[in-house]
């Protein structure tokens, strides 16, 4: 399988990440192991999680999904085969981005997931009560400790990702080489406007959350009716609309002619976006994650991907 270099960092990465916040939420630890020993042995190495997965669970603490992925590494032997991408700053015990919170926080993950190093360490969320050269200069530090390889950024605004360049490239510090925005079929203005033209610019690269828009764009959402189909149908009844409808009618149709799924239709287009470097998926079988891992094979052609950009215009 062909990898892509992360940004400038040197980290090497399959065309697609599996997102840990399933784990202790929708998934179990023995099907969360299940999970991670199919996406590796797949051929699939980036595994992304934060410190405050899965908090909004009626009875957890936060810090399930890096406890569940540490336990399955020792257990597993298979450190030296995947990447381990988690967050800071939105935890309510580690809010922030403040350099005692950081290098405080960064301990616990690491204990959590029972490794040395983070190989993608990332701002959670922006944080305007602190100074960016105060944040940097904290993943500084722990890159040169080791305990920390690449840094990147999830939620920035293409302003403040780009100020945040600024002060690494005047100050010498390390650059994000990485951002986590929110980003699919349906959602694409909030990324494509700002954010697409200043990544492509300082070559950054770009694992985009939310790849199947909750579960919409598999195509198990068609009506109202369908949204008890799950614990995340809720979220996606703002797309039961004409232009969500319509994206699901031209996946459909492409699907069909490749004998695959909307779901792997959705996860190919977003696989040759200019910038794109892995989107995120999850699963909660590996029934379904074999599925998404297929998307990987599946080659859109020209017309197909133009097809697709109008009906999601």
């Amino acid at each position: 399988m062909q990898m892509r270099e992360l940004g400038r960092s040197g980290l090497k990465i399959a065309p697609l990440a599996f997102g840990g916040n399933v784990f202790g939420w929708t998934v179990d630890e023995k099907t969360s192991f299940d999970l991670l020993d199919a996406f590796v042995e797949g051929g699939f190495n980036l595994i992304d999680t934060a410190d405050v997965y899965s908090r909004w669970v009626p009875g957890n603490s936060g810090h399930e999904s890096e406890t569940i992925i540490g336990k399955w590494l020792t257990r597993s032997g298979k450190r030296d085969r995947v990447l381990i991408a988690t967050k800071v700053g939105k935890s309510h015990s580690r809010p922030g981005l403040g350099a005692a919170n950081i290098a405080a926080a960064v301990e616990e993950s690491l204990r959590r997931l029972h490794i040395d190093a983070i190989d993608l360490y990332q701002s959670h969320a922006d944080d305007n009560d602190t100074p960016i050269a105060e944040t940097l200069g904290a993943y500084a530090r722990l890159m040169e400790q080791g305990k920390v390889r690449a840094i990147g950024a999830s939620n920035f605004t293409a302003a403040r990702l780009a100020e945040s360049l600024d002060v690494a490239r005047a100050n010498g510090l390390p650059r994000y080489e990485s951002l986590q925005p929110e980003y699919n079929l349906v959602e694409r203005e909030g990324y494509e406007a700002e954010l697409e033209p200043l990544i492509r610019r300082e070559q950054i690269g770009v694992i985009n959350y939310y790849a199947l828009a909750s579960g919409f764009l598999t195509g198990k959402y068609r009506s109202a009716a369908d949204l008890g189909k799950s614990a995340r149908g809720d979220g996606v009844r703002k797309y039961l609309d004409a232009r969500g409808l319509q994206i699901l009618a031209a996946l459909d149709e492409i699907a069909a002619a490749h004998g695959a799924t909307p779901a792997q239709v959705s996860l190919a287009w977003l696989m040759v976006r200019p910038g794109i470097t892995a989107p995120i998926a999850s699963a909660t079988s590996v029934q379904q994650l074999d599925e998404i891992l297929g998307a990987a094979q599946l080659k859109l052609n020209a017309n197909e991907i133009a097809a697709l950009d109008s009906a999601s215009a």
